[in-house]
């Protein structure tokens, strides 16, 4: 390696020791370990700076559903830079926000035609939190203000959205939350309590708002396979229900689709594997192929009704929202969708990544499998037949302590997480297909074989 290559890499550790924050990022961990650096992306994979190679398991974080290395896209976005570089949404529009809220209203079902683009997922399910509000109080329901979310899910991080996060370690150091998050049980069939049946899992949600007040209760937030905990899916019937009983309650049902849109699961909305049609729809993510960042809420006309008449305005909005550029760049990522039959693929292949995952199970600290898609899930388990999980300090030797080192050192990214129980994570890019699937278990294998051993399961 030349000198000059050497001392660039030093720089760049040294500085990102020194200036940059990483977010969800334990920082003291890198004070005597490399900060991982990407440099260079291709299809499924990317290169670090060292130029080792990793199968991006994760998409990069659920986002770069068509791969690395999109030319096609980037160069929709310069293209576009050099007509109209920026001019914000606030009281104006411009011809790639148009056109791209008509081809999201094309894909999406029933009347959710209404598109209000964001940032990014977080700010889009902040948006729908905010829109909930709102539109009751311009129904005269001024009283409706809190929403039902389900308990380990997480729905993001703007102080809104933090009170639907379900999830205990994120709220608390920021308490006291914005007042009205409501939680239920989620669909982790796998741990179902005893007497428990899932048929009951919904009509946890209706119980709920009995005990809230109707009368105060504005929207019911899910995503269609939660992510949090491992992508459970939902029992057959499950959101239809859920549905039904939004609707006795005039509670608007906002299906949390920030991963789970743009093919993730084999649909272009999660909602439509499921076969339901929510209020509210959030996205973000893949929605530009993660080449700009982009996020909508997507709003159906009954809800928009109020706010399209008068003086009425909906009081929110960004800066940056329906950027030229990014709105150029989604619209090339939704043709690639299209032209490459990426729905298709994931649906064809599918059964294949699920095979090859559950064939894990051989392995003793392998329990349940689980996800639909491309978004799939392995709980790790002390004890399958007992299903015994591991505790606190257990599962900080075994992620933490092991298995993020080991992957990394093995070129496979996915996320070893214990937001709920220990789970290992996988959402490769949409264009991945057997061989990449023989490619994830010739390096995931040997790496949970190992743990099984150091962790003395079976």
């Amino acid at each position: 390696m030349a000198t000059t290559e050497r001392v660039a890499q030093t720089t760049l550790q040294e500085l990102a020791k020194r200036h940059l924050w990483m977010h969800f990022t334990r920082m003291g961990a890198y004070a005597d370990a490399e900060v991982p650096v990407i440099v260079r992306g291709e299809g499924c994979h990317v290169w670090d700076e060292q130029g080792r190679r990793y199968f991006d398991g994760l998409s990069a974080l659920f986002c770069c559903n068509l791969g690395h290395g999109r030319a096609d896209l980037a160069q929709a976005g310069a293209d576009q830079a050099k007509e109209l570089d920026f001019y914000s949404t606030w009281s104006y529009a411009h011809p790639r926000a148009i056109e791209l809220a008509a081809k999201i209203a094309s894909l999406t079902p029933g009347d959710l035609n209404r598109v209000f683009f964001t940032s990014g997922g977080g700010e889009a399910v902040e948006s729908a939190l905010k829109l909930a509000r709102q539109y009751h109080k311009l129904t005269g329901n001024p009283n409706k203000t809190k929403v039902i979310a389900r308990e380990v899910a997480y729905h993001g991080t703007p102080m809104g959205a933090l009170s639907a996060t379900g999830i205990t370690p994120l709220r608390v150091p920021f308490e006291p939350l914005t007042p009205g998050g409501c939680h239920v049980p989620n669909t982790n069939v796998y741990r179902l309590p005893a007497g428990v049946s899932p048929s009951s899992l919904a009509e946890a949600v209706r119980e709920r708002i009995l005990f809230e007040g109707p009368e105060t209760v504005a929207a019911v937030i899910m995503e269609p396979v939660q992510n949090a905990g491992g992508t459970f899916t939902p029992p057959d019937g499950y959101f239809r229900r859920i549905r039904e009983i939004c609707d006795e309650f005039d509670v608007l049902m906002i299906s949390d689709e920030v991963i789970c849109s743009w093919g993730r699961i084999g649909e272009w909305f999660g909602c439509q594997r499921y076969d339901y049609v929510p209020d509210l729809i959030t996205t973000a993510k893949g929605l530009t192929g993660a080449v700009a960042p982009m996020g909508a809420l997507i709003a159906s006309d009954r809800v928009a009704a109020p706010f399209m008449e008068g003086e009425a305005t909906f009081l929110h909005g960004f800066t940056f929202a329906g950027h030229p550029v990014a709105a150029a760049v989604a619209l090339a990522a939704i043709d690639a969708y299209e032209r490459e039959g990426i729905l298709d693929r994931v649906r064809q292949n599918e059964g294949k990544l699920r095979a090859m995952l559950e064939s894990l199970q051989d392995l003793p600290i392998v329990g349940d499998v689980r996800g639909a898609g491309y978004f799939q899930s392995i709980e790790l388990v002390r004890d399958r037949d007992e299903k015994t999980t591991f505790d606190d300090d257990e599962a900080e030797e075994l992620l933490r302590g092991f298995l993020d080192e080991e992957l990394h050192r093995a070129g496979l990214i996915c996320r070893a997480d214990d937001r709920g129980d220990p789970v290992v994570q996988l959402s490769p890019p949409l264009i991945a297909g057997p061989e990449d699937f023989e490619e994830i278990e010739g390096k995931l294998r040997p790496v949970l074989a190992e743990a099984g051993r150091r962790m003395h399961v079976g």
